[in-house]
């Protein structure tokens, strides 16, 4: 199923639309997630050839509608939903709208990998919410490293 997900996002609604990034974001972004019998199922390979297939097609479809600007698909793993997200935004792969820290990757392999790997998607552990949890562990533990986010170029800057 997660296979053909990632296919389905080529045809949905598309908008690319820099005066209004919001709605851009909100047309523009999916969040896939599997069960253990699609994690199983799928192979790192077949997942990264779906999400290339995809960003292949949208670059058709950006192509056609003539969109003058940069375009940039991306996917990473978003560890606490669970879920493998992609997007596609009016952005070059350096200005994605992420809030925090992010490092821009050619290989989607490990973000795959890491997101079927993932035995307890979407849990939180209880003593994560307890709230002098967080602050000891803010205080203790060093940074995480920065979002990894495969990025293809789509749009008029990709040729």
């Amino acid at each position: 199923m997660l296979l053909t997900w990632i296919a389905e996002v080529a045809d949905e609604p598309l908008l690319l639309e820099p005066a209004d990034r919001r709605m851009e974001r909100e047309t523009n972004t999916w969040r896939l997630g599997a069960d253990d019998e699609d994690r199983r199922a799928s192979s790192v390979a077949e997942v990264v050839t779906a999400f290339e297939r995809t960003a292949a097609a949208l670059r058709v479809r950006i192509r056609e509608l003539c969109f003058p600007g940069p375009a940039t698909f991306y996917v990473w793993h978003d560890q606490q939903a669970g879920q493998l997200r992609c997007s596609t935004c009016s952005l070059s792969p350096d200005a994605l709208p992420f809030g925090g820290a992010y490092t821009v990757s050619d290989d989607l392999s490990p973000i795959v990998a890491e997101f079927l790997a993932d035995s307890e998607p979407g849990v939180v552990a209880w003593s994560d919410l307890h709230e002098d949890a967080r602050w000891e562990q803010a205080c203790t533990e060093p940074e995480k490293a920065p979002l990894r986010v495969w990025v293809s170029r789509v749009g008029a800057a990709s040729h």
